[in-house]
């Protein structure tokens, strides 16, 4: 190979290399983190729930869209469902024992991108101390510097699964249908580039 064609080659797979995104740390942003639920009680209304304090980040390779890795935990003692009787009721032995189990935990397993803006995250969720698999769809409504305050990269995303609770031993109340086994899971997040 002449030496010019050389340089020119070497100097393209260089760039080329530089062009590539490296896979990037996002830790989500506990200001701006909704986890809440959805549950049937006595076929009259869905009673809609919260948890107050979670946490998560994953590794992701926008460039690519492909994710290395990542993990959400909510604090299972947090759950707000805007009646205290009812909440002590749920911390309880009887839907998430939240004194032996204080963790919520999900791990992040494959991702199945759709397109651009939309997926299924495959993962594991431990509950109740039982781990099962999970299938959750994705939204990526957003990636961009924030407007104000930190001013940092950010993505916003919206996420959906249905679970039936009874899989990871929560069977109060669902003989007599009192509670609903299909637990509809809701997170709206945004995370930050680190």
């Amino acid at each position: 190979m002449k030496p010019l064609v050389c340089a020119i080659v070497t100097a393209g797979m260089f760039a080329a290399g530089l062009a590539q995104a490296e896979p990037r740390e996002f830790k989500i942003d506990e200001e701006h983190f909704s986890v809440g639920f959805l549950v049937d009680h006595v076929g009259f209304a869905d009673q809609l729930g919260m948890f107050l304090e979670a946490s998560g980040e994953f590794v992701w390779d926008e460039e690519a869209n492909e994710l290395h890795g990542g993990h959400v935990v909510v604090q299972a003692d947090s759950v707000f469902t805007n009646h205290d009787r009812r909440d002590r009721h749920v911390r309880s032995g009887d839907f998430l024992n939240a004194r032996r189990h204080s963790d919520i935990r999900f791990e992040a397993g494959a991702w199945e991108p759709t397109d651009d803006h939309r997926g299924t995250l495959h993962g594991d969720l431990t509950l109740l101390g039982q781990t099962h698999p999970v299938a959750l769809d994705v939204t990526i409504n957003r990636r961009a510097d924030y407007p104000f305050g930190h001013e940092r990269y950010t993505v916003g995303m919206s996420v959906r699964t249905t679970i039936e609770r009874s899989q990871w031993g929560m069977t109060y109340a669902l003989e007599d249908g009192l509670v609903g086994d299909e637990v509809e899971l809701i997170l709206e997040f945004e995370a930050l580039a680190q």
